[in-house]
């Protein structure tokens, strides 16, 4: 039948190469791994709730001064009980969860960590030590309860400028209908360890309101944990200072203040909206491309376990920072134990005090809990997998995502491979091309502002892609003339801040067993006589290694050269050619230092100094990130520097690639209303360097081969191993090719 969409057809292929390696059950391989159900949160919740010792109560208490649960996730078990599960069929792990506790309710308030287990019926729990110091009480995330009470106080501070505000804009934050003030809170709260002060900026509330600032921030101190006791201790009107609300009011009134005036608010100004405007030439009343799958998917999902193409993994998404692949192999070989998102941070610049004060730490602001439903046919296609996922974080029950995570095929639009073979005649002798069909697993993080869509992607040939893409509102702040240093302005008076996205990633690598080498490879020049015509020279590149035995040596820091092959190996297994069987990690980022190394705040991130840095893998070094760096990176629970600071042997060892990707953005007016992705989307690829004896991707029936018919140049033969058959909603038109070519 005909159809009126324009289609990319995934055609079904058998399977990939042969498996010699036990195969483990599915469940079995993924279940070790897989984020908490909803009644096991409810277990290990009922569970401490029944321990009188703890004192638990509501986390919706409104008192501050309690103690309640405000993160439950899966506490993964060590890598070497999980590979005996894996690879030796022994009995799993115990299955236990990781719980943060806050207390409040007592004389020095902490933050204290338990294991609790064995799940689904918890009978114990125990604190989790911290390699280094434990967070303080301050560096907690900040709760759904602390919100309103900074709501509260912000009814009370803002009555008490009413009438600036309203002079100002027309809208106010109470007392209000129609034209009402929302607001932002910023982060890190406070200039050290231990404080909790925290920039709050005023903006309309209106749709897209995070790109209508109105030219007001002030500094709340909410350190204690009585609401009564909390105090404005700066406020921020039109570039000018004041040392309380109250000096603001009186030197208003007194005509000592310069003024603003917003234009009045036109409801008719669609600046921060979707909803479209302008001249299209698309045609409208016609659907766009789609991807349909004729006769069905070809990757199989079970729970949390996927297979497609010779490729299979476990998959989780912590709560507390976001999407992890675990047991990553390719024809039952595996490649990876961990590849996962670790944290995201974006630091800005700007003239206004909540614009310098902005340095995004995303895990503190429970980054993988941010992962909402995902439109389909928009988000994901329409013919994606769509999975629920449960996050159990500042809540009293564990709440549903719904369709939080997609799996799908799809085509890239450009082949694997192809060659066209002319016969140099204005014919050909064959043609062969493989048409790139991968699988994409994607969540996404909308953290306030900001959406990042989170892909993992597996090719046929080996290769693995992590990919980020970067959408949403741009954070805006007010406009003054010294803002366009720190960025561009974007409406009559909104600034779009300069600001640099950065992002961290875990690679475990186990490249054909768990004891691995680096090495990295560049070119260097060499000059020798000819050896056919001795009075000339020859100058070419010829292959420069360089062993990298030490976590120092792997450490490339941002500002020196990376080079550009970056190969991790088995020393002892080889491949049909005598090669090492290898990965090596491909960049596909500009990212760069957001602060210079020891200042303050980048003490918290000292991921961020290196694009790659290698270490020796240790169960105590399981991430390079926590919930806690946000309000406390003046004084980190982990700090990465640890991890390379003793310099440990990484030859023939069990390797970890820690890997930084990200890039500059200097926001302009194209990112009105929304950032789009494309330019937007950073990243590496795993890619197989010799791994394999050919490229596995010759196991794909994908192919098509063409070549002229023997005794009829007007005739082809052509060989396909999918089937031809136009299945709904497909043109009804066969595979045409020709391949002749002339002058006309």
């Amino acid at each position: 039948m005909w159809c009126h969409f324009l289609i990319f057809l995934a055609a079904v292929s058998t399977a990939g190469a042969t498996c010699h390696q036990k195969r483990e059950p599915a469940g079995q391989r993924g279940s070790i791994f897989a984020d908490l159900t909803a009644d096991e949160m409810h277990a290990v919740r009922d569970f401490l709730m029944s321990k009188p010792q703890l004192r638990l109560s509501s986390s919706r208490k409104e008192t501050l001064k309690k103690n309640s649960i405000f993160l439950m996730e899966l506490h993964v078990p060590k890598k070497g009980d999980a590979l005996k599960t894996l690879d030796k069929g022994h009995a799993k792990p115990k299955r236990e969860a990781r719980v943060v506790v806050t207390f409040g309710d007592q004389l020095r308030p902490n933050i204290t960590e338990y294991i609790v287990g064995p799940l689904p019926k918890p009978t114990y729990y125990k604190r989790r030590t911290f390699k280094g110091k434990p967070p303080k009480f301050e560096s907690r995330p900040i709760s759904q309860m602390e919100y309103h009470h900074v709501t509260n106080k912000l009814q009370e501070i803002t009555k008490k400028v009413y009438r600036i505000l309203v002079d100002t804009t027309g809208f106010s934050f109470h007392n209000c209908t129609d034209r009402c003030l929302t607001f932002s809170d910023i982060a890190p709260r406070g200039l050290e360890s231990g404080e909790r002060r925290t920039w709050i900026m005023l903006q309309k509330f209106v749709e897209g309101y995070f790109i209508h600032p109105i030219g007001f921030e002030f500094l709340l101190n909410h350190k204690s944990l009585d609401p009564a006791e909390w105090e404005v201790e700066k406020v921020w009107y039109n570039d000018q200072y004041f040392d309380s609300v109250e000096e603001l009011v009186e030197k208003y009134e007194k005509g000592e203040v310069t003024k603003i005036k917003l234009p009045d608010h036109d409801d008719d100004d669609l600046y921060s909206t979707y909803i479209p405007r302008g001249e299209s030439s698309t045609r409208a009343n016609v659907q766009g491309p789609k991807l349909v799958q004729p006769q069905g998917p070809r990757y199989r999902v079970e729970k949390n376990f996927v297979e497609y193409a010779g490729w299979s993994f476990a998959f989780r998404v912590r709560s507390s920072a976001g999407l992890q692949l675990f047991d990553l192999r390719f024809n039952g070989e595996r490649v990876a134990y961990e590849i996962s998102l670790q944290e995201a941070a974006a630091f800005y610049s700007g003239s206004t005090p909540a614009a310098m004060q902005t340095k995004y730490i995303d895990a503190g602001w429970g980054m993988g809990t941010e992962d909402f439903e995902l439109a389909s046919g928009i988000d994901c296609p329409e013919i994606a997998t769509f999975l629920d996922l449960y996050h159990y974080y500042d809540t009293d029950r564990p709440v549903l995502y719904k369709n939080a995570l997609c799996i799908f095929e799809m085509t890239t639009g450009v082949p694997l491979r192809r060659h066209f073979n002319s016969n140099f005649k204005g014919g050909y002798n064959f043609y062969g091309g493989l048409e790139n069909n991968v699988l994409v697993i994607r969540t996404t993080s909308t953290v306030y502002n900001y959406d990042y869509i989170w892909d993992f992607l597996f090719y046929q040939n080996g290769v693995m892609e992590a990919k980020v893409s970067a959408t949403g509102y741009i954070h805006a702040t007010f406009f003054t003339p010294d803002g366009l240093n720190h960025g561009a302005r974007v409406y009559s008076y909104v600034l779009g801040n300069l600001h640099t996205h950065l992002v961290n990633y875990k690679v475990d690598l186990d490249i054909a067993g768990r004891d691995n080498s680096f090495e990295t490879i560049e070119l260097k020049y060499e000059n020798f006589t000819n050896p056919w015509s001795p009075r000339h020279s020859i100058v070419q590149s010829r292959l420069h290694r360089t062993q990298r035995t030490t976590e120092r040596e792997a450490a490339f820091p941002f500002g020196k050269h990376l080079p550009r092959y970056l190969h991790f190996y088995n020393p002892t297994k080889k491949n049909r050619w005598g090669h090492h069987k290898g990965y090596r990690i491909q960049f596909n980022s500009h990212a760069y230092s957001v602060l210079p190394q020891g200042w303050k705040e980048e003490v918290g991130i000292t991921w961020s100094r290196y694009p790659l840095a290698v270490t020796r893998q240790k169960d105590s070094e399981m991430t390079s990130s926590t919930i806690y760096t946000q309000n406390d990176p003046w004084e980190p629970v982990v700090s990465f520097e640890d991890y390379i600071r003793d310099n440990e042997n990484i030859d023939k060892t069990d390797l970890v690639a820690w890997v930084t990707v990200g890039f500059l953005h200097i926001p302009h007016s194209e990112d009105i209303p929304n950032t789009s992705t494309p330019g937007n989307s950073v990243g590496f690829f795993l890619r197989p360097f010799n791994f394999f004896d050919e490229d596995p991707s010759v196991a794909s029936r994908d192919t098509v081969i063409v070549r002229p018919h023997k005794n009829s140049f007007s005739k082809v033969d052509t060989d396909r191993w999918t089937p031809e058959l136009a299945g709904y909603c497909m043109s009804n038109k066969p595979f045409h090719y020709n391949g002749t070519y002339r002058e006309v």
